[in-house]
């Protein structure tokens, strides 16, 4: 994609129907694939695109939208699970969530026998792994904890522990409760020190507790004391822990290696899933903007009640657009102020938005075209680190657009010729959108220039357009009128 178009999708606004596509995503790579999106200029490509938005905004009407929100990456893990790497837990849940979103989505397409749609072979193309899902959930109870039923061996070392913890607990309580250790024991309480349970001790009295000394305290007022007949259970559960850890350690390798062993298809999953959530996130936007699919022409662009998609539905005014089927050039006139910027820039935005696979807020039987590039020449571009004017600004890029342009390109220009002598710059005018139709390109200009709705009547394939404009209030009505000039 050329520099020009890229500055040309910008000046045009798709970033921000991006954003607004973005936020209908579930998944954090879906949110950054979307604002990535740009425009494909193969019409099968776009074709494509379309079919599957209208696939999916049809499931979500028979069955709601599919859940994507366990969906994150995995392929670094598996990596390094391949290389023979231990995941820790969190690592394992992500992949067991992953395994999940799958199946979900698979029973969500199993869910009802429907039409078939532009997204059945993605669906079909989904594994799942049921046997790993439920191995990774039934041995991995929360993010820090590996489950008794993981191994038959974990259970029994646990329950070993637990008796030897409850046997540690039992002589330290008879210790704290008997009455013949109260000036023994600064307070009544049992505490860890090092893994191991101890007792405090007032410093002075530490001789009548015989023990192992495990800390003092800041102030050397008090001494943490393990007494003897607690060593010994302590001692067998320091080593369960140990032999703990590495029970857990084995598990956690074995499920590892079982999930590398699956890799190819993890990865293969997760990409389907992301592009559906991104294919989803189409067809979300849609419904949100009460779009619609437009058909695909290789006439020229035919909209009915278009309307600009950044501006609020209930204040935006619907227009009938149409260039490339009777006339390949369109010269829009009339007050500032009255729509005429609002109407080029939407003639830019939905053909991009087509070109990406978005649906587009128009009515029904609207077509829109495929093309190499959108260019745009919209808005003030007065350059002061460069020291151009605004007319010298608009004429540089202007320039870039006549190298760049040829048959297969949609050109819009704003105010052309503005920003000079009058006489000159509608002459200006003219020669440019004369040099524009003999490449071959379709073209739409605003303009204040009277000579060029002069030259929209009398050239055939050039047609006069204008904003409405309500007399009697003085005030646009912001309806474009095709084939009447402006006033």
């Amino acid at each position: 994609m050329s520099e020009l178009f890229d500055k040309s999708i910008r000046t045009l606004e798709l970033p921000r129907v991006l954003q607004l596509l973005s936020e209908q995503a579930v998944s954090p790579e879906a949110k950054e694939l979307a604002l990535a999106v740009r425009p494909e200029t193969d019409y099968e490509d776009v074709l494509r695109l379309l079919d599957q938005t209208d696939g999916a905004r049809a499931m979500i009407v028979l069955r709601g939208a599919p859940g994507f929100s366990g969906v994150k990456p995995v392929k670094d893990l598996l990596d390094r699970a391949d290389r023979g790497g231990s995941l820790n837990i969190p690592e394992l849940i992500r992949i067991g969530d992953l395994l999940y979103a799958a199946r979900r989505a698979k029973e969500y397409f199993n869910a009802d026998a429907a039409e078939p749609t532009a997204l059945d072979q993605i669906f079909l193309s989904i594994h799942g792994n049921r046997f790993l899902e439920d191995k990774i959930r039934r041995c991995i109870s929360d993010e820090n904890t590996v489950a008794d039923a993981a191994s038959p061996e974990l259970a029994d070392i646990r329950r070993h522990m637990r008796a030897a913890l409850a046997k540690s607990r039992q002589i330290l309580q008879k210790i704290i409760s008997s009455p013949s250790y109260s000036k023994v024991l600064q307070d009544n309480i049992i505490t860890q020190r090092d893994g191991r349970f101890v007792v405090p001790v007032k410093a002075d009295q530490k001789g009548n507790l015989p023990g192992l000394i495990h800390d003092v305290s800041s102030t050397g007022a008090t001494v943490f004391v393990e007494p003897m007949g607690v060593v010994q259970a302590n001692n067998e559960l320091k080593e369960l822990q140990a032999r703990e850890e590495k029970e857990i350690d084995r598990i956690l390798a074995e499920l590892s290696a079982e999930a590398a062993s699956f890799r190819e298809d993890i990865n293969l999953d997760y990409e389907l899933l992301i592009r559906l959530d991104v294919i989803f996130a189409r067809a979300k936007l849609s419904n949100k903007m009460h779009a619609m699919a437009p058909g695909l022409s290789t006439k020229g662009l035919n909209l009915r009640r278009a309307r600009h998609p950044l501006l609020p539905p209930k204040t935006a005014v619907a227009n009938d657009l149409s260039l490339g089927e009777t006339f390949d050039t369109l010269v829009i006139t009339g007050p500032n102020t009255g729509g005429k910027t609002v109407t080029l820039k939407t003639i830019g935005l939905l053909t991009l938005m087509a070109q990406c696979g978005l649906h587009i807020p128009a009515g029904d039987r609207s077509e829109v075209s495929v093309y190499e590039r959108v260019l745009a020449d919209i808005g003030d571009e007065q350059s002061i680190e460069q020291s151009l004017s605004t007319f010298s600004a608009h004429m540089k890029t202007i320039v870039e657009i006549l190298q760049e342009a040829d048959r297969d390109s949609l050109i819009l220009f704003d105010e052309l010729g503005a920003g000079t002598d009058p006489v000159e710059g509608a002459a200006l005018a003219i020669a440019i959108i004369q040099h524009v139709r003999a490449l071959g390109a379709r073209a739409a200009a605003t303009t204040h220039y009277a000579e060029l709705k002069t030259f929209a009547m009398t050239t055939p394939g050039v047609e006069n357009a204008s904003c409405e404009f309500n007399v009697e209030t003085l005030s646009p009505t912001y309806r474009l009128l095709i084939g009447i000039p402006g006033k």
